[in-house]
């Protein structure tokens, strides 16, 4: 499989390899031989992000910019290690993220708790740290420059709070890391993504996320460059998608005992797939959501515990 291809003005959306084909993708801007990526998988997935540099004819040094949507580790995880491997690139983080790049043991630490020792050794192994002076706060509305070519921060909490996406006029797309939620292209039905908002700990927040996908809605650019997986058109019809399944989650969370709620929320989503028009084996389709299944219930309970304690 091609785990590089081209989206078009200059942006290549890169497979990093994380858990399976089609499920994470960094992307690679390309700017008259200056480069960015926008987030960058696992420390697995460095490898192929240099392919992706070679294959149009760049070096290491020629990379200027990490931009990180969130510090997530399907995202953030090799973000120490490339920049072992770019010596001349920085690194654009949200301004609470920055501390954890400079110090990764507590979101180590947080991240071990959720998938247990043995499944972070093998999907994540060591995070390196990034010296202080190769780090840039992300503040909201900060525009960097790649070779004249501009893009623009975009505050968008929701999925968590340290949650920004980066807007490229040059492409007309926004890098929404998973702002405007996963839609995996196995599920896409005559073009029509299916899409839904990955609620994973601990920072879902329904009402935070709403405004957030109203602003990239409304941000007038053609495109949404997903890092689950591939960029989408950005359409009313998506944008409307996303708020609905926002509040579906939100209801779930709040009416289901926590024991019941992976299930019930497998169930849903199951329900809304085969509604999209979908026809792949209900078994097929529970496998391909498994792992989004399991974190988006352990972080809708985090949140109701959080919020609604006497629910």
């Amino acid at each position: 499989m091609n785990s590089i291809s081209e989206v078009g003005g200059g942006v290549y959306r890169v497979d990093t390899g994380y858990h399976r084909p089609l499920f994470d993708a960094a992307y690679l801007i390309v700017e008259d031989g200056a480069a960015a990526f926008v987030d960058c998988g696992a420390n697995h997935s460095v490898p192929r992000l240099m392919e992706a540099l070679e294959r149009h004819g760049l070096q290491p040094p020629d990379v200027k910019w990490l931009m990180l949507t969130h510090i997530h580790l399907d995202h953030a995880g090799g973000a120490g290690r490339l920049l072992v491997e770019c010596p001349e690139a920085q690194l654009l983080v949200h301004p609470r993220g920055v501390r954890h790049m400079s110090d990764p043991s507590r979101l180590e630490a947080g991240v071990r708790a959720v998938y247990g020792d043995a499944a972070y050794d093998e999907l994540y192994g060591s995070l390196l740290p990034v010296n202080a002076d190769r780090i840039t706060a992300a503040e909201d509305g900060l525009s960097v420059d790649l070779n004249g070519r501009e893009i623009q921060v975009m505050d968008t909490p929701g999925h968590a709070r340290h949650h920004v996406c980066f807007l490229d006029e040059t492409s007309a797309s926004v890098f929404t890391g998973d702002t405007m939620g996963v839609a995996y292209p196995e599920l896409t039905v005559d073009n029509e993504p299916f899409v839904f908002p990955p609620s994973s700990p601990v920072d879902f927040d329904a009402e935070a996320w709403h405004g957030s996908v109203e602003k990239l809605g409304h941000s007038g650019m053609k495109n949404f460059c997903l890092t689950h997986y591939g960029c989408v058109a950005n359409t009313q019809r998506l944008v409307a998608a996303m708020h609905r399944r926002i509040d579906d989650f939100n209801a779930l969370a709040l009416k289901t005992p926590p024991e019941s709620l992976k299930p019930k929320l497998a169930e849903y989503l199951l329900d809304e797939v085969k509604k999209h028009g979908c026809r792949l084996p209900d078994e097929e389709i529970l496998s391909i959501l498994a792992l989004d299944i399991d974190l988006c219930a352990q972080g809708l309970i985090v949140w109701r515990d959080r919020l609604h304690p006497n629910h």
